[in-house]
């Protein structure tokens, strides 16, 4: 399902690509359902380019990696990433062309490597 209050992207948006910081890729701009994209589809890396706090430009620009997967209230999963720079963390939406393999990794990571021993629960 469309949504019909964005506005149609520019030729400039269709045709723009950025260089990703940690594979190298080169990305478009704007992914398969015609939504901004901000991080690379094939190694889930993004740049650090907006400051959450103030909401504003960050001059920060380090590479921002992958964390972890979180589900939003509307059902729709979005990458927490950490900048390796700074530390600040963000939440991008996940695009229908993100690498799938590396999303279920961080699905599943706090299942596969708990917090806490497992023997834990053979002793209930």
């Amino acid at each position: 399902m469309s949504d019909t209050t964005s506005p149609t992207p520019s030729p400039a948006q269709r045709t723009g690509t950025f260089t990703c910081l940690a594979c190298g890729l080169v990305v478009a701009e704007l992914a398969p359902d015609d939504s901004r994209r901000n991080h690379c589809p094939s190694c889930l890396c993004s740049r650090h380019t907006v400051d959450q706090r103030e909401r504003g430009h960050s001059e920060c620009g380090g590479r921002m990696t992958p964390l972890s997967i979180a589900a939003l209230r509307t059902g729709r999963w979005a990458l927490v990433h950490r900048c390796v720079r700074c530390g600040e963390l963000s939440l991008h939406q996940v695009s229908t062309d993100d690498n799938q393999l590396i999303l279920m990794r961080l699905a599943v990571r706090p299942l596969a490597e708990p917090p806490f021993p497992l023997e834990v629960f053979s002793e209930l």
